[in-house]
């Protein structure tokens, strides 16, 4: 009879995933934060609920929740429309308690008619965009915010030029942090490392962000010309320098609950929120090596409550996000204790070693988030998809292309009608015949 297990069954594999999910998880929290034009703790706020609070609540075994690169066009406009943060914050409050409410009335059964082909077209791209748009940092760019998804730039720019502005602007030290942890991620996936037992239990993630702190610190020492730009480190808020501890927390300003907009725009903060959420899951469950499946109303429920407390205290909405969910799969994890994990880690080093984290070059988490992209694109993906035919091949393609010049959202919503018209068109094709019954009357 085959023992139950418990999700604390697997200390070594979740801890390992959740501490490389830690590491992508900190720049993006700040940059989501940037970009949305909220406070910059509001990100960090929002990755230690959607990491301890949505984690414990979720059904899905390897989803992890924080703040959304998806939601920043929403919430920056929101913000500006409402003048101030702490009537955004409100809105955000209302739009968890729409989620939970959807929950309990089932409504997450929407996630189950993604097609198949639509949700890995979805995978494909994400690490299509996470090659193309990490590459700028892994070269030393900074004008981007770390958690940059859209194809078009605020600036005026988009994907393409930025890239070409960053291969003709490179920080020759920044890139070489870059390249070194590329190299210590590729060949500690190799077999001759995973032979040297005492090299198991250390993920290769940490091993290269450790070294990518020191190598800064060494050039410096040999010529104080070998420098990265203070732009291209982790930027993380330090609370216990003077003023900021009270200027960090933001709360809900209930009086806005006055104002008619704060309505219109938790419903569609709970909406976009939800959709997000359904269809991370739904790829996330596609990763699984188990292919354990996650329950769509258990998640609404997870993440109203998860939007309910990061609201409260000030932080961002949150959403199952599936960069941080990818590296979760991709490092290993085995239970929603690694997700939880990431969450402790953020809370913890927020506390006590924030000026540690700050002298983490973004070359070297873009050497992660590079790892993670190739793994979730992988011409062997391509393939098996063009050989399943056009009925699942084009919708897939599409979709990839949608959201590589668009975003998540759009792109996806492009994928979903194509895959539909296939579905139909499919369905017509099906031979039928009438069989026409007598009665014979005796």
């Amino acid at each position: 009879m085959k023992s139950k297990t418990s999700i604390f069954s697997y200390p070594k594999q979740d801890l390992s995933a959740g501490l490389v999910v830690f590491l992508v998880a900190i720049p993006l929290c700040l940059g989501i934060a940037l970009a949305s034009g909220a406070p910059l703790f509001s990100g960090i706020v929002a990755g230690i609920v959607g990491g301890i609070i949505v984690g414990f609540l979720s059904g899905s075994h390897l989803s992890v929740s924080g703040p959304a690169a998806g939601l920043t066009v929403i919430v920056l406009n929101a913000i500006q429309q409402l003048g101030a943060y702490e009537a955004f914050l409100t809105a955000a409050l209302l739009a968890g308690f729409i989620q939970l409410i959807a929950g309990y009335l089932k409504a997450g059964i929407i996630g189950h008619y993604f097609p198949s082909s639509v949700i890995k077209g979805m995978l494909a791209s994400i690490g299509i965009i996470l090659i193309l748009k990490q590459l700028p940092h892994f070269v030393g760019l900074h004008s981007e915010f770390f958690g940059a998804m859209e194809f078009n730039e605020p600036d005026g720019s988009n994907t393409f030029s930025k890239l070409m502005y960053a291969f003709s602007h490179v920080n020759g030290l920044a890139f070489f942090v870059g390249a070194f942890s590329l190299f210590i991620l590729i060949i500690w996936e190799k077999p001759f490392i995973k032979r040297i037992s005492f090299l198991q239990p250390i993920p290769g993630a940490l091993v290269a962000v450790a070294s990518s702190i020191l190598i800064p610190i060494l050039a410096s020492a040999i010529s104080p010309n070998w420098k990265i730009s203070s732009e291209q480190f982790v930027n993380l808020p330090n609370l216990f320098d003077s003023g900021m501890l009270e200027s960090t927390f933001s709360f809900p300003d209930l009086s806005a609950l006055l104002n008619p907009d704060i309505y219109v725009i938790a419903i569609t903060l709970a909406i976009v929120a939800s959709l997000e959420s359904l269809l991370s899951i739904e790829a996330v469950d596609k990763l699984d090596p188990e292919k354990r499946r996650s329950p769509n109303n258990q998640e609404l429920k997870a993440q109203g409550v998860g939007n309910i407390v990061s609201a409260l205290l000030g932080g961002l909405p949150v959403t199952s996000v599936i960069v941080r969910s990818s590296a979760n799969v991709n490092s290993g994890a085995k239970s929603k204790m690694a997700a939880v994990y990431h969450g402790i880690f953020l809370l913890v080093s927020v506390v006590l070693v924030p000026n540690l984290l700050n002298k983490i070059p973004l070359s070297s988490l873009a050497a992660v988030l590079l790892v993670v992209g190739y793994k979730l694109t992988k011409p062997a993906l391509i393939k098996q998809q063009w050989k399943l035919g056009k009925e699942q091949f084009i919708p897939f393609i599409v979709t990839i292309v949608a959201i590589l010049f668009t975003d998540l959202l759009i792109g996806i919503i492009i994928g979903l009608n194509i895959g539909a018209f296939f579905i139909i068109y499919s369905n017509y094709k099906v031979p039928f015949s009438v069989i026409e019954l007598s009665l014979i009357h005796i």
